[in-house]
């Protein structure tokens, strides 16, 4: 049976999760649209991209982080200083006209970007601290689960509203539902719940992620396992474009079977961690989304009824879901309680550093050779370094680890 944290843990970290995707997807999902809508050139709403830097580049002031976490502040203190910067700017932009300011949207939405994302930092290290290594499946499901929710309230919601209430209105709705989202979090006891700290934590620092045993096996998995992935999520939509789908029909296919199929297969991949083991459940998935990835590449070579292709995208997004679970549960296993923030983020750092990687390699070589050499090439790298990286993982995160032996040790 697949164990889950306490009732109020478990609210607290869907909360704080939730709140934290909802923003999130408002400017990744909804906003592009909207400005697209008003008459904002491509090359504009393109430029938004470099708003992912930060989510990127923020394992490098991670250590700070913790080192903050660890004094009067404590962790919920550093979510409470991002969080208000946050919503602060969520009501600036209200106050904007999307069209008339755009010039002067990019300065808020960065500061929304470095905000959020050191938010994160203090939010992984909330959640490694709180889930002991048998919770860590279930409580990464709820994760996923909170993205799912997120991508529905942040993107489709955000644009339902627009169109019902206009700009202003609709901010100040997503600012009040996500200050909701997160109350049963800063209503939960810091140390209530919280794994046992080591007394001998020292100082949080990059350079400390590299003594634990297996480190560079770990983030040599970290950097590759993603990385034919965005060969195809950049390609996707574009695809179904040019397959004859109309932008509402992409949309509800995007945002239906993210909400949907993400929130049942974020379950359903703490399920398959439980009975299968991690390693059991990695070889599900290479070899599921090496077949999705063929498919792809069948029908841009040979062609494919419309609503076949349908599926595939919903199968796609289901695999990036269940993927979600079982890569933070494998992170949480290495992540020390001595940085718990740090090493947990500078593992999804490079799992987004090299998706986005792949992801604008693939415009490139779509506009060269068209769509099919991309998913052959994704669908022959998805298997490659699928079984490279699992030939690295280190042995403490293969296995359940005892909390005493692989969670402290540095």
């Amino acid at each position: 049976m697949l164990a889950f944290p306490s009732p109020r843990i478990s609210i607290a970290l869907l909360g704080l999760y939730l709140a934290q995707a909802v923003p999130l997807y408002l400017v990744a999902a909804a906003l592009p649209p909207i400005l697209r809508s008003e008459g904002i050139g491509l090359n504009t709403i393109g430029s938004l991209g470099v708003l992912l830097a930060p989510w990127v580049l923020k394992a490098l002031w991670a250590p700070w982080v913790d080192r903050l976490a660890r004094g009067r502040l404590g962790r919920k203190g550093v979510v409470a200083i991002c969080f208000v910067v946050t919503i602060s700017g969520i009501l600036a932009l209200s106050t904007l006209n999307p069209v008339a300011d755009a010039g002067v949207f990019f300065p808020i939405l960065m500061m929304m970007a470095m905000s959020s994302a050191t938010q994160d930092i203090a939010s992984d290290g909330w959640a490694v601290e709180h889930l002991p290594p048998d919770q860590q499946p279930g409580g990464n499901a709820l994760q996923g689960a909170a993205v799912a929710f997120g991508v529905l309230i942040g993107g489709a919601g955000t644009l339902f509203l627009y169109d019902l209430i206009g700009w202003t209105t609709t901010l100040w709705v997503i600012a009040g539902i996500t200050f909701a989202l997160m109350a049963p979090f800063f209503a939960h006891p810091e140390a209530e719940g919280r794994c046992p700290l080591p007394p001998d934590a020292g100082k949080p620092a990059l350079w400390r992620f590299l003594q634990f045993k297996g480190a560079l096996a770990m983030i040599g998995f970290a950097l590759i396992f993603r990385l034919p992935e965005g060969l195809v999520k950049a390609l996707e939509q574009p695809f179904l474009v040019d397959q004859g789908f109309t932008l509402s029909q992409i949309g509800a296919i995007s945002g239906g079977s993210a909400a949907l199929v993400g929130l049942g297969g974020a379950f359903a991949g703490a399920l398959m961690i439980r009975r299968w083991g991690l390693i059991g459940f990695f070889i599900f998935l290479i070899c599921g989304r090496t077949l999705v990835f063929a498919t792809f590449y069948a029908a841009a070579t040979v062609g494919m009824d419309p609503w076949i292709i349908v599926v595939l995208s919903v199968c796609d997004t289901f695999l990036r879901y269940i993927e979600i679970t079982g890569l933070y549960t494998a992170f949480m296993r290495f992540s020390s309680l001595k940085q718990a923030g740090t090493d947990f983020t500078l593992l999804t750092s490079a799992t987004l550093l090299m998706y986005m990687i792949g992801s604008m390699v693939a415009g490139q070589l779509a506009h060269a050779l068209g769509y099919g050499p991309v998913f052959l090439t994704a669908t022959i790298l998805s298997g490659l370094t699928g079984w490279i990286a699992l030939l690295l993982l280190p042995p403490q995160v293969r296995h359940l680890p005892e909390l005493s032996a692989s969670r402290t040790l540095l």
